[in-house]
């Protein structure tokens, strides 16, 4: 048992150097790709896109179309969250309605969300179009983690908690959700990727700046160093919201397991 510990120690420092050279390859593996033009002239090397992303007016364009996304972004999850929480203790409250609740959310999840879109802006307006959709996107992962993470505990913990008298809104404050918080941190930890793929979504349908903007104007424009510097600008405002939970995670998990 005890060898079993030390190799597992013994490997996990190299778990950053195994992620960084799967980084370095996947980057070359690019830059190659566009050198040798294996997929086309759509798809150009990656230092012609740096080196388009390092000029003062490409990085004002994207400055501003980032801090558009990210914070329709920012209030579409925190917006999905709240809701998402809010119908996971409803359901952990009153047992009878979890099971409509759940078919509920199951509707709304199988609807494209970008056919909710259309819909979105003839009843909320462009400006909020973008939150809206991020919201949906991200609430759906986070009610089915937190329906999860709440019936987490144990039947012998609720047994004892019933024992000694407590309600339902004890035993989920006391029990339910300190034994669920990990899960639900979980569930945060997909919620925020899906906000951004949701916000730059929500953007396509005639928002006035943002990355999904900067997206369909460089395609019908065909300006593929655009293109391809608003992707990954996305695609980095992903990443770093994923790594930013996940570093959430780690402390939760350690508070509470």
């Amino acid at each position: 048992m005890s060898r079993t510990v030390e190799s597992a120690a013994a490997t996990l420092p190299r778990r950053p150097w195994l992620a960084a050279c799967g980084v370095v390859a996947l980057l070359v593996l690019v830059e190659l790709i566009g050198r040798l033009g294996l997929a086309g002239s759509g798809w150009p090397p990656l230092t012609a896109v740096l080196g388009y992303v390092a000029e003062p007016a490409a990085q004002q364009l994207l400055g501003r179309a980032l801090i558009a996304t990210g914070t329709a972004a920012l209030a579409g999850f925190l917006l999905g969250s709240v809701v998402a929480l809010l119908v996971a203790v409803l359901s952990a409250l009153v047992p009878a309605a979890g099971p409509g609740l759940d078919r509920l959310a199951a509707v709304v999840h199988a609807v494209p969300l970008i056919a909710l879109g259309p819909l979105l802006i003839t009843t909320a307006g462009r400006e909020a179009t973008p939150t809206l959709v991020a919201a949906l996107a991200a609430g759906f992962a986070l009610f089915v983690a937190a329906t999860s993470a709440l019936g987490a505990a144990s039947e012998a913990q609720r047994d004892v908690f019933a024992v000694l008298g407590a309600g339902r809104i004890v035993t989920l404050l006391r029990l339910q959700l300190p034994a669920g918080l990990p899960l639900i941190v979980d569930g945060l930890t997909l919620a925020a990727p899906a906000a951004v793929l949701g916000a730059v979504i929500g953007e396509w349908f005639g928002a006035r700046r943002g990355l999904g903007v900067l997206l369909v104007s460089s395609m019908q424009n065909v300006r593929i160093d655009q293109l391809w510097a608003a992707a990954l600008t996305a695609a980095a405002l992903s990443l770093l919201a994923y790594v930013l939970l996940v570093a959430l995670r780690a402390a939760v998990t350690r508070r509470f397991q």
